[in-house]
């Protein structure tokens, strides 16, 4: 038999080879097959194709960051621009609503003239109205003072030259 066994503490070895020398022919054997196989081709190929999926995929991630930065980008000028957009309609807003503020001041003293106005019309109408009242009551009780003034004062005998006179005018002035 190959297999030698000696006393006890003795290593067995087959064909002058011990376990070592044995596995490390195994794996000689192993790896000349690998060789033979071209397994380092298969796997380095394996092991291209995993690093251009990998570039492939940090390529993508890189244009989509572009993309991305790009978009962002727009985005901000869109926004600075709604902000400036803002900014001028606020400005807008201020300058009307002062001008609307003018205009109902200015409107505002033109309303309070004319009310004005008319309430110093009514104030002098009802002057000249209580002015005419008070003359006309005024007409009135002199009316009433001369008549009874001429009642006690005159008589028939006084009137009779007046009457006259007045007939005698009258005649006048129709010749």
């Amino acid at each position: 038999m190959l297999l030698t066994m000696l006393a006890e503490g003795a290593e067995a070895s087959a064909l002058g080879l011990n376990a070592t020398g044995w596995v490390s022919v195994g794996m000689l054997i192993v790896f000349g097959i690998m060789l033979w196989a071209k397994v380092p081709k298969i796997i380095g190929g394996m092991l291209d194709k995993q690093i251009a999926e990998i570039k492939k995929t940090l390529d993508e991630a890189a244009n989509l960051r572009k993309e991305a930065e790009a978009l962002k980008a727009e985005y901000e000028a869109k926004t600075a621009g709604a902000q400036a957009e803002a900014e001028a309609l606020m400005e807008n807003a201020e300058k009307e609503a002062a001008s609307l503020v003018k205009q109902a001041e200015v409107d505002t003293k033109a309303l309070i003239a004319r009310r004005k106005k008319m309430a110093e019309e009514k104030i002098g109408a009802a002057e000249r109205s209580a002015i005419a009242a008070v003359r006309a009551k005024a007409a009135t009780a002199a009316t009433q003072a001369a008549e009874a003034l001429i009642a006690a004062r005159h008589d028939a005998a006084a009137d009779k030259p007046l009457v006259d006179k007045a007939i005698g005018d009258i005649g006048k002035a129709l010749n």
